[in-house]
């Protein structure tokens, strides 16, 4: 790779990286402000949230990684621009084209960052959340069991547990079951211990006793045992793994669309093959991206005020390739024909086409005015 060439991507791959850790950092404290409060609020853990949090983080990079390459493109030009590194560039022969080229590959290199996070990180991230969250929900435990609190696990029950200890064990617990409005039942033991089972969660409980008080006036019965199962099944249901979403499917089950994966996810065969073909297109985003970018700031001539003109028409052509993409997408979803994930293709084929007039008209000072923006 000639010594122009290296510079560039270095330079590129530099800003990038900052870029991309910047915009990371800020869309994954958004959401990692709504996990926390809901996770912590169900009485998990700190662990837990760090856990769902490095899950969520590969489809937050997919989102991030256009964005900075096309941020990283537009800095990178603007700067070698105003330092005229660029001009001299062009003085000695090298046409927008020419210049373009180290672009291209950075672009490809954040597109196959983008293929492995598709293909690979995004899907098992979001089939191990999935599980973790059918696991979670039915964490009895978390969400029921806190020291020193009277908590509710369910309409008439009331459950006070004075210490959990390291092992689990539950110390000094307290359980009245008042579901029965002509019949209450108060529950005591020196220690207990949730169990999951096949047919739900069971409190077992040891060295306790068992106080019933029925009937109108209440007669009360008192009964001691040594141990005593109390079924939580009927309140709590067992851990079911739902469906699974097309976010979780690999690439070969959505492009295949089987009959029995269309009726898992309950999505048409078609919407499957278009969210299959959708992950080899968005990475090609990224590159059309940061070409578009870089091709923008080199339409027009040097202004000492800046080159916001040529900024402003790169974020207009990232914005046009954003708005086929949308369209693409409820084209496809609403055509019936076979040939409907062609539609996936639309915004990286119109953002290629964006680059190369940009460029085009790089190389054609003649059509364009003096002021900076194509005529």
């Amino acid at each position: 790779m000639p010594r122009f060439d290296r510079y560039l991507l270095s330079q590129l791959l530099a800003v990038f990286g900052f870029f991309a850790l910047v915009m990371v950092a800020v869309y994954w404290v958004n959401r990692a402000v709504r996990l926390f409060d809901q996770l912590i609020g169900d009485g998990q853990s700190a662990l837990v949230f760090l856990e769902f949090s490095m899950l969520t983080l590969p489809n937050v990079i997919r989102l991030v990684l256009p964005m900075a390459a096309f941020a990283a493109s537009v800095y990178v030009a603007n700067r070698l621009t105003q330092e005229s590194e660029l001009v001299v560039m062009q003085a000695t022969g090298f046409s927008p084209f020419r210049m373009a080229r180290p672009v291209l590959v950075f672009g490809v290199l954040v597109a196959g960052m983008m293929l492995i996070l598709m293909h690979v990180l995004v899907p098992a991230s979001r089939a191990a959340l999935a599980e973790r969250t059918a696991e979670i929900s039915q964490n009895v435990t978390a969400r029921f069991l806190t020291e020193g609190q009277f908590t509710h696990p369910a309409p008439g029950l009331t459950l006070y547990i004075r210490e959990i200890a390291p092992s689990g064990e539950l110390l000094d617990m307290f359980l009245a079951d008042e579901r029965d409005g002509d019949r209450r039942v108060t529950y005591s033991a020196r220690k207990a211990l949730f169990a999951r089972t096949e047919t739900g969660p069971k409190l077992l409980m040891f060295d306790g006793m068992a106080q019933t008080a029925e009937g109108r006036p209440a007669r009360v019965s008192l009964t001691r045992f040594g141990d005593f199962t109390y079924d939580f099944s009927g309140l709590i249901g067992a851990a079911e793994r739902g469906a699974r979403t097309a976010d979780e499917l690999s690439t070969a089950e959505l492009l295949a669309a089987a009959p029995a994966v269309v009726e898992e996810t309950g999505q048409t065969a078609a919407a499957l093959r278009y969210d299959g073909h959708s992950r080899f297109a968005q990475p090609l985003l990224a590159v059309a991206a940061a070409v578009t970018g870089f091709a923008a700031l080199l339409i027009g001539a040097f202004s000492r005020f800046g080159l916001w003109r040529q900024i402003a028409v790169a974020i207009a052509g990232l914005i046009v390739v954003q708005a086929i993409s949308t369209v693409s997408t409820d084209l496809a979803l609403q055509s019936a024909a076979e040939t409907g994930w062609l539609w996936a293709y639309a915004a990286p084929l119109a953002g290629a086409l964006i680059s190369a007039g940009l460029l085009w008209l790089a190389g054609r000072p003649s059509h364009v005015p003096a002021g900076g923006a194509p005529a």
